[in-house]
């Protein structure tokens, strides 16, 4: 049981040990939630109501300021048409207002099955991209696989890195969840890129000589793109165009993340190390500096509006999900913008199991359940609606930490840390309605220590959930029709890797001591499982398993890209030296304009378009 602050003083771990918390430590948990001010717990006054769409709640006599405008006045029950989203309730009877969150309780489901490609966006390079995958290259992927019968896609995270020279390579890790990466912009596509009175021969020739490399050199490429766009922007300044209405539309969060980037050019990158009056987003000297450096805030306005409109242009497919990572950057823009429902000092992890007996820290701060809560939820509803804004699909990384969280305390190892509480059916609620509005499927990534019931909830709400090959030993024709189903994921070796023991080898070069019996014995339940000789080639393998992985009955099955072209190195090493430089940096072997016709690729697709998934009118379906 937690206590007052929601911190629970044990868990069962992923072995079925019952471990316990160390005094200290959920000491230093409470004071970062508030113990000091609160030291009977926190307040419980936080004015939110949720109810059912159609449920007749007693409000008592009360005016209802509808979302969409207008007001509503009841006297007792709530009628039962009252729209599905986020409405203030004012009571007549006291003085009481409240935010009433009117959900569907369940996310937006669609029928169909699909199988479709996980796109590490970054590595599925063309012949034309400047150094790195972008969005237009993403646009053709999109493109082959429908013409491949593919339903669906899955991305890795898009979203912004801090706008300085030194550039984060791990998606997992942005400076936003709301706004997107620039890194993306296909420059070419950009209108007024070809317009006479811009040259960009030499960036657009530096670009491709990027490509030669395997590994992406994404501190170059944002130094070749920003002075790209920068010389468009010069020429073609908007006016009163899309983009300025698309910009009114976004309000003060784009202006204020514009504003950040800008201050980031200025003072670099951590904001609690900048001057007093710029160290919070409420302090008029921040607008006074926006205004006065207005044309610089209105340039990188205009690149998320470019990213925005290219990623939607890329979006082909019936299915596209998106990734929501765990947190952000503890010096990024919302951790600047919601740095009063965050956590001072204390980062996210996950506890040690067997993959990792050390334990996580994954870098980034935990919101505090209570001020999030008093705040009306809104950096949580933001961070959703933005990532899914364009997708029609999101999977939430690590869904667990809807329910509870590993924090770490400032100082503290992964090993000393204790879970945390948080109010899972308000976030369920939320994400339902998010889900409705935006017609999205949601997938909560619940891989690791889960537990018991989390699974079970995620099905009564219409989520789906994760199941990898890797992991479950049963007959995936047996497993759940709500899941998303896949062989591997980035963090985990590619087939190629693990059959040919590459994968055992490269964490050995990054300072890694893997337990090789435990990938031999994988490798061996995977032949056997998957009906494979004892020489059996690597395309073989990567046929087979995935032949396998073709049975399961959940809606949706993917293959990543790396092993659609046999990629012996997965795409990240967790655990690695944090300046490894080939972790999220490597390119694929093969460039995007030859996928289509790369044997393993088409075999693949054949194999993973049985049982009903490939979608009509593609080149599989017409054979």
């Amino acid at each position: 049981m937690a206590d007052v602050f929601g911190i629970e003083p044990s868990y069962w771990d992923i072995t079925g040990q019952l471990r316990h918390a160390a005094p200290e430590v959920m000491e230093r948990i409470r004071k970062s939630l508030g113990s000091d001010q609160y030291p009977e717990g926190p307040p419980q006054d936080g004015h939110v109501r949720f109810v059912r769409s159609g449920e007749q709640a007693d409000v008592g006599r009360a005016r209802i300021e509808l979302e969409s405008g207008g007001d509503l006045t009841v006297d007792g029950v709530l009628p039962p048409d009252l729209p599905i989203g986020y409405h203030t309730l004012h009571s007549l009877e006291r003085e009481r207002v409240e935010r009433l969150f009117v959900t569907p309780g369940v996310c937006y489901r669609p029928s169909e099955r699909a199988w479709g490609f996980a796109v590490q966006i970054y590595a599925t390079r063309s012949k034309k991209s400047w150094g790195i995958g972008d969005f237009g290259d993403l646009g053709e992927v999109a493109a082959m696989s429908k013409r491949l019968g593919a339903g669906m896609m899955l991305l890795n995270p898009v979203h912004a890195p801090a706008p300085h020279d030194e550039q984060q390579p791990s998606p997992y890790f942005p400076v936003s969840r709301r706004f997107l990466s620039p890194l993306y912009i296909d420059v070419e596509a950009v209108p007024g890129a070809s317009d006479v009175g811009v040259d960009l021969s030499a960036q657009r020739e530096a670009g491709r000589k990027l490509n030669s490399d395997r590994r992406i050199d994404r501190d170059a490429v944002w130094k070749l793109k920003r002075s790209a766009l920068e010389a468009i922007w010069a020429r073609h300044r908007p006016g009163t165009s899309e983009f300025q209405k698309w910009a009114a539309a976004q309000g003060r969060a784009l202006r204020e993340f514009a504003t950040w980037c800008v201050l980031v050019e200025k003072h670099g990158p951590l904001f609690r190390k900048w001057p007093t009056q710029f160290r919070n987003p409420s302090d008029p000297a921040v607008a006074a500096f926006g205004e006065a450096s207005i044309e610089r805030v209105r340039f990188f306005e205009w690149m998320q509006w470019l990213a925005r409109t290219q990623l939607a242009r890329a979006c082909t497919l019936p299915l596209t999900v998106q990734d929501l990572p765990v947190g952000v950057d503890a010096e990024g823009a919302d951790a600047w913008a919601f740095q009063d429902v965050l956590a001072e000092g204390v980062r996210v992890g996950a506890p040690p199991d067997p993959f990792n007996w050390h334990g996580q820290n994954w870098g980034v701060p935990p919101f505090v359940p209570w001020r999030l809560r008093r705040s009306g939820y809104r950096a949580f509803i933001e961070t959703l609606r933005d990532t899914l804004s364009g997708a029609s699909g999101l999977r939430i990384d690590h869904a667990m930490g809807l329910s509870r969280l590993w924090w770490i305390p400032p100082g503290c190892s992964p090993t000393e840390g204790a879970y945390v509480r948080y109010p899972a059916h308000e976030f369920f609620d939320i994400i339902a309605i998010e889900s409705h509005r935006a017609k999205a499927v949601i997938v909560g990534e619940d891989l690791g220590t889960v537990e018991a019931g989390f699974r079970e909830e995620l099905q009564r709400r219409q989520m789906l959930s994760y199941r990898v090959l890797w992991f479950e030993e049963g007959d995936p024709a047996h497993w759940p029709e709500l899941a998303l189903a896949s062989v591997t994921t980035h963090d985990l070796p590619t087939v190629a890797g693990l059959f040919s023991g590459a994968d055992f080898e490269q964490q050995q070069r990054f300072g890694i001591d893997p337990d090789r019996n435990a990938g031999q014995a994988l490798k061996e339940r995977l032949a056997r499982d998957s009906g494979l000789p004892p020489d059996a080639s690597i395309e073989d393998a990567i046929l087979g398993t995935h032949k396998r992985l073709s049975r399961a009955a959940t809606q949706y099955v993917v293959a990543t890209l790396e092993d659609a072209v046999a990629e012996a190195q997965r795409p990240n090493v967790p655990g690695a030296a944090k300046n490894e430089p080939e972790n999220w940096s490597r390119a694929l072997s093969v460039a995007v304009e030859d996928l289509e016709k790369h044997p393993l690729v088409v075999k693949l697709a054949e194999t993973l378009g049985a049982n009903g998934r490939a979608i009509k009118g593609s080149v599989q379906d017409s054979k």
